[in-house]
């Protein structure tokens, strides 16, 4: 008799595949809800999209999980007379703009209706937590349980000018509802700020939180591997090439193009690339070429990265080539 086989969930497979193909394009800015987390290293390699995590489609529809359930927070609160705008005129998330290349979107304005203080204006900020999750909130509290969270708000607050802010919590495990309110620290909101804004304007990578593998806030990090193993970038984009710059205007600057560069070229990069040294785990002995290109030494022999009739591009670095491709071409801007 012949064994059964086994099932190959061909529709489940499919939709998570759907959702991998379609993952969500990096942030232009550096997000509000990153700026608590306690590695300076993460947030520029974040900001600089020099790590990309590959979430899985189990993952990514969680993530949509967490999106649906702010409506629903939403309706709940309307329900109980809470007067709170969820999206702005053009039925967008309201972003908020706090320094150059930092924002964040706000996921709700309470005008009044809090049973705490009715008349009091608020930020809403809602979370979805497992219940493990939930568990520890509720006996420690956001600031001590959700750090980044509590510095989320704090933030929200500043660029809003609203001195309150409203958590609500879901357990997703058993539908339980975890409420806080949030008190305005001006002072440690504007540390937060100015410290995102100066990473986002660093030139240079920071250093890690940690050269301990083990160490317990890298160990579920995305960026572990490129720390502690790899120290190479697989992102080829206008942010991970050494002829771009962030600048105080908030633009990110081509020096090589000579022109700013909107968010759809930054993704796209352009064949001259140059990957960015703190960005390789090879040498940088200079540029070359009147500054298109650098020489890096890899394997014991300088190899020439960029643009011109010698030069590799950064795509084909990153696969492994080591030879010079007679067709590349410059910048199509």
């Amino acid at each position: 008799m012949a064994a059964i086989p086994e099932p190959l969930h061909t529709t489940a497979a499919l939709i998570d595949q759907w959702y991998e193909e379609h993952r969500e394009q990096p942030r232009p800015h550096l997000g509000a809800s990153l700026l608590g987390h306690p590695c300076e290293r993460y947030l520029w390699l974040s900001f600089r999209w020099a790590v990309r995590e590959n979430f899985s489609g189990r993952m990514l529809r969680l993530f949509e999980r967490g999106h649906r359930e702010e409506i629903a927070i939403v309706g709940w609160l309307r329900k109980i007379g809470v007067e709170i705008h969820h999206t702005d005129a053009d039925g967008e998330q309201m972003h908020v703009e706090l320094a150059p290349h930092v924002g964040g979107s706000v996921d709700g304005i309470i005008e009044s209706g809090v049973p705490e203080a009715p008349k009091a204006r608020h930020i809403a900020e809602f979370k979805t937590h497992n219940k493990r999750s939930f568990d520890e909130l509720e006996k420690k509290g956001v600031y001590e349980a959700k750090r980044r969270h509590w510095c989320q708000m704090q933030c929200y607050m500043a660029g809003t000018g609203i001195d309150r802010a409203l958590y609500v919590a879901v357990c997703k495990d058993d539908d339980r509802l975890y409420t806080e309110r949030v008190e305005y620290q001006p002072e440690i909101a504007r540390q937060i700020i100015d410290r995102g804004a100066r990473i986002a304007l660093t030139e240079r990578m920071p250093p890690p939180i940690s050269t301990d593998p083990a160490w317990y806030q890298c160990k579920l990090c995305g960026c572990w591997s490129f720390c502690h193993e790899s120290h190479l970038t697989q992102e080829v984009n206008c942010r991970t090439c050494a002829h771009v710059t962030p600048g105080q205007d908030g633009c990110w600057t081509c020096a090589l193009w000579r022109g700013p560069l909107s968010y759809d070229a930054q993704l796209a990069g352009c064949p001259s690339h140059v990957l960015h040294p703190d960005l390789v785990l090879w040498t940088f002995k200079g540029g070359a070429e009147q500054g298109r290109c650098a020489v890096y030494e890899i394997d014991g022999h300088d190899v020439l990265n960029g643009s011109s009739e010698m030069a590799i591009t950064s795509r084909d670095l990153l696969a492994g080539k080591r030879v010079p491709d007679p067709n590349q071409s410059g910048c199509p801007f």
